[in-house]
This record gives structure tokens, C-alpha cells and sequence, in this order.
């Protein structure tokens, strides 16, 4: 989530370890991904589609994290991630999801390359930022 001057939505995971993420979820069994997108931005912030959800038909492959292994099936140890973004005007107030999150907090997209864990969530913020310079 970002604005138009690329402030960037960071919220605090406290599961299974603490660190800074952007929205993030997973496919709930048959569903698409972009209505999993849709889910999960109105379940993370409190904020619904109106529109400006954008696939950006960019998709990652990575190894789970063994913290998060129970997570899955077993036997599953790879996961696709696929990247959407959604935009703003500005920065607006939220509402996290209590049993995920423990904050939330808007900052420039130089300061969120720096801050969030996942080397994914990372590389997608270069290319916003990279696209935006």
C-alpha cells in the first residue's frame, strides 16, 4: 500500500517472530488470487478495494521459512508470492488486525526498503521506488 508521494504502509508482525512487513497473505484453498488480495487488504487495514488494487502480474517463488512451516501442508516447503499493489492519495488512518499485527505506520519508501524483513517485500519496494524515481 502507498501513496502518491511513495509513503508506504508498514505493519508489525509479532508471529512467529517481530518484524515489519507490508500487507501480506495467503490463498485460502480454490481461491484467486485476486480476490485473496481483496481479503486480505480489507482484514489487514480495514480499507476495501474501491478500485485501486493493481496486479502488477509480478509473482515470486521462494523456500518457507521453517518458522513458518506450520503454516502449510505438510510436505509443502515452496510458496509463490503474488505482488498487487494498492494507491492512495495520501496517508490514511487503519485498523490492524489485532491477532497479526501489534502497529502500523506510514513512512517514505526509502525508510520501508531498510525496515521490512521479507527480501521479497524488499525487491518489490526497489522496483516501485526505481519506477517512480
Amino acid at each position: 500500500m502507498r501513496t502518491d508521494d511513495l509513503q508506504v504502509l508498514l505493519l508489525k508482525r509479532f508471529s512467529p517472530f517481530v518484524f515489519w512487513q507490508s500487507v501480506t497473505g495467503s490463498l485460502e484453498p480454490g481461491e484467486l488470487p485476486a480476490a485473496a488480495a481483496q481479503r486480505e487488504l480489507t482484514e489487514e487495514t480495514g480499507l476495501t478495494d474501491e478500485g485501486r488494487l493493481i496486479d502488477t502480474n509480478v509473482s515470486r517463488s521462494f523456500t518457507i521459512d521453517p518458522r513458518w512451516l506450520d503454516r502449510y501442508p505438510p510436505g509443502v516447503n515452496d510458496n509463490r508470492e503474488y505482488e498487487w499493489h494498492y494507491r492512495l492519495e495520501a496517508p490514511t488512518d487503519i485498523v490492524i488486525e489485532p491477532k497479526e499485527h501489534s502497529d502500523w505506520k506510514w513512512v517514505p519508501i526509502e525508510v520501508a526498503i531498510e525496515t521490512v524483513w521479507s527480501w521479497s517485500n524488499r525487491e518489490a519496494l526497489q522496483i516501485l521506488s526505481k519506477d517512480h524515481a
